[in-house]
């Protein structure tokens, strides 16, 4: 790692990760400072003098993806709370995310963030920002099946794999979400 990458990293301007089942040389890194994401995306390229951005801008689609990128990194820098959520403190953790390539025969998969266990589980955990409770659709339910199956057929795992929905509010019980997702975390948890 150059000193310029870890000056940055241990500043907090940047994290690295290895994904699962990848080696040191595969690191990741994610540019984790707040301000920094919010000038990039919003700001640099404004005018100043442009009136009334806020009022729009909190209301567009772009709003909503910038704001679950940094909730997803609220909570990969809350590891911790999520362990004590989860009632899982006192076990020895390692974190990764998750990303498996489709092709013609094999759908892909993108996870959030993985808690592997040394007690033989998995946490898979989806990270959704939302404004209200998250209420899981057939589509999004199936989604999620899929995500798991993916995982379990590309890592070759033999834990246990528990279904982890991190939220802002919670979610809302349903047919769908009943024998789906195993744990619920919120944004209470982490503060």
């Amino acid at each position: 790692m150059s000193t310029a990458l870890q000056e940055l990293e241990l500043s907090g301007f940047i994290s690295s990760y290895v994904p699962f089942g990848k080696k040191k040389k595969d690191t990741l890194y994610r540019l984790t400072d707040y301000y920094s994401l919010f000038y990039l995306k919003f700001i640099k390229d404004i005018p100043s003098n442009e009136a009334g951005r806020w009022d729009t801008l909190s209301q567009t689609q772009s709003w909503r993806s910038w704001s679950g990128y940094a909730f997803e990194n609220v909570c990969f820098q809350h590891i911790e709370k999520l362990k004590q959520a989860l009632g899982i403190a006192g076990v020895h953790t390692r974190q990764f995310s998750f990303l498996a390539k489709g092709d013609d025969e094999n759908e892909g998969a993108q996870i959030d963030l993985l808690i592997d266990r040394n007690d033989n589980a998995i946490n898979l955990c989806e990270i959704k920002f939302y404004i209200d409770d998250v209420v899981l659709s057939k589509e999004t339910a199936e989604k999620l099946r899929r995500r798991l199956g993916v995982f379990r057929r590309t890592s070759g795992t033999k834990k246990q794999v528990f279904l982890t929905l991190i939220t802002t509010f919670g979610l809302v019980k349903n047919q769908q979400s009943l024998g789906l997702v195993d744990n619920v975390i919120t944004m209470d948890d982490l503060f």
